[in-house]
């Protein structure tokens, strides 16, 4: 006789196929040219209609098959019913041929939290959009063209966008699902586009190839677009050879577990829950660690405050060498949870 698979398993199962219809809604909406932008506390904090359409898609498909899970979107979105054709009912059959960990066996739905960012990088996003929109197909260059820098630009900024969905559970992160809605655009038209990428601690991470940076170099990795004097010291004192700037959380744990940088370092209050908690399963997944910026690690419980207040810090090797780097006058501007 067959033996049904773990609660925590069909989750992650449902929550790998239901990132992948999100990814392909913010694709479709950015196709469109109709972005729907609203400026939530400010021009760096926006809300799109690919935000909103994700997080409706991704809440309500968890919901229909997992109903007494608790799920905290980041977008804080009326009541209403959703469309049927924003549900997503399938399960990654892959995941679900794999073995729980014993740990989280016997876990119920009521005992599991779910945190999701429906699209991390909306500011990119939104400047992506604005570049591609400004020119028309024929005006769109070939690769390597003298004229083809705003479509480069544009590519680029769209491999910082990411839909995160992470599983918490006696407030840690012990599983997560990031999907890039974008990646293979390179490739040039008619490319398959996007790749979803999951973790579990115990079980492993899927979807990539883990990479360590070459040699002994120190990259670290940061905000292109939330810096401050604090973010800005915090990362000089890193003694980083070399500092690359992208958006969203996603994407800078993606970088870390491709071998493109050392440590995520970013000295500020403005990260959330839903930007770390999947990110954070998947890095532990394959010895990485994710902490604030005194080294102490975030509670997902569902009561917990969404702002993650001392910063992130966050790391696939060495992490108490970054941690011990933090200067003081960045412990003290930070207070830890």
């Amino acid at each position: 006789m067959s033996v049904s698979p773990a609660v925590l398993m069909r989750l992650v199962a449902s929550a790998h196929t239901v990132a992948e219809k999100a990814g392909a809604i913010v694709r479709k909406v950015l196709h469109s040219g109709e972005l729907g932008i609203v400026e939530k506390t400010g021009a760096n904090d926006l809300q799109t209609l690919a935000d909103r359409l994700a997080q409706q898609s991704i809440c309500a498909s968890l919901s229909r098959h997992f109903p007494k899970i608790t799920i905290i979107g980041e977008e804080d979105l009326p009541a209403e019913e959703i469309k049927e054709d924003l549900i997503e009912s399938g399960f990654s059959e892959e995941i679900l041929q794999k073995t729980c960990p014993e740990e989280y066996s016997g876990l119920k739905e009521e005992e599991l939290v779910v945190w999701v960012d429906p699209l991390d990088g909306t500011k990119e996003y939104t400047e992506a959009s604005r570049c591609l929109h400004h020119q028309t197909e024929a005006q769109i260059p070939s690769k390597g063209s003298d004229t083809s820098q705003p479509y480069s630009t544009a590519l680029w900024l769209l491999d910082n966008v990411t839909v995160l969905i992470g599983i918490a559970y006696g407030g840690r992160a012990i599983a997560g699902v990031i999907n890039q809605p974008f990646y293979n655009y390179e490739r040039g038209a008619g490319a398959a586009l996007g790749r979803t990428m999951w973790g579990m601690p115990g079980l492993g991470a899927f979807g990539f190839q883990l990479r360590d940076v070459p040699g002994d170099r120190r990259i670290v990795t940061t905000t292109r677009s939330h810096s401050n004097k604090v973010v800005t010291d915090c990362v000089d004192a890193m003694e980083p050879h070399e500092v690359v700037r992208v958006g969203g959380a996603g994407n800078k744990i993606i970088q870390l577990v491709e071998g493109k940088a050392s440590a995520y370092v970013f000295a500020s209050p403005g990260c959330k829950k839903w930007d770390t908690c999947a990110p954070e399963a998947i890095l532990h997944a394959v010895g990485g660690k994710l902490t604030d910026m005194h080294g102490n690690a975030y509670c997902y419980d569902a009561n917990v405050k969404h702002m993650n207040s001392a910063g992130v810090l966050a790391t696939l090797r060495n992490h108490e060498y970054y941690v011990s780097r933090v200067p003081q006058s960045v412990l003290q501007a930070l207070k830890s949870e």
